[in-house]
């Protein structure tokens, strides 16, 4: 909604591209229209550069991130103009199931292991490495170590998350067998019932 604002906030990221690598992440998006308007406001930020001779990365990675349904089922058109994605999980699972974590009359409804978010992880992570593009989820899921070998198993392979809960969820995946962890993240995904989806991920975990 002000374009020259985010041109100069895209000056400043690219100037700053110079001192070291980077990469450029456009939070919540919607759709592709979404997606080409800002690619559009970068090209003219690197023109605003290039006119006043100042150097930049002219490689700076650009990504998405899926952190609203409608991102996570358009995403196919996404994958299509960006260079990498980023599923922030704690807005995704919100909007999809409808709750704010906030209001302690609903925060109770909210699930990560709810049927419909792990149906949109899979597909989100099948879709990117069918396009041949790094994904990443940020947010509690990607921190919490109970998770890590249900996300391997669905296909993640890069998390991002508080240092604090780096060393758990490192050594989780060093002792992860994928070739145990995918086909019973398959089976999950076939679950319906909250609580038979906690039984088998307890047994993931023994």
């Amino acid at each position: 909604t002000e374009p020259r604002r985010f041109i100069t906030q895209l000056r400043a990221m690219l100037r700053a591209s110079r001192y070291g690598r980077m990469k450029i992440l456009i939070p919540m998006l919607m759709n592709a229209a979404e997606v080409d308007q800002a690619l559009q406001l970068l090209e003219q930020a690197r023109r605003s550069l290039d006119d006043d001779g100042i150097a930049y990365d002219r490689n700076v990675p650009v990504g998405g991130m899926v952190e609203i349904p409608a991102a996570a089922l358009a995403l196919g058109l996404l994958t299509k103009r960006l260079d990498f994605l980023s599923v922030g999980t704690n807005d995704l699972i919100q909007y999809m199931l409808a709750i704010d974590r906030s209001d302690d009359t609903v925060a109770h409804l909210y699930d990560p292991l709810h049927p419909a978010i792990l149906a949109v992880l899979a597909h989100v992570f099948r879709t990117a490495g069918k396009a041949g593009i790094p994904v990443s989820v940020c947010g509690e899921m990607a921190g919490d170590v109970a998770l890590t070998r249900l996300l391997l198993g669905l296909g993640l392979r890069q998390f991002s998350m508080h240092s604090a809960h780096l060393p758990d969820v490192k050594q989780r995946v060093l002792k992860t067998s994928l070739a145990d962890a995918v086909p019973f993240a398959r089976r999950m995904l076939r679950a319906t019932d909250p609580g038979r989806l906690q039984l088998m991920l307890d047994k993931l975990n023994a």
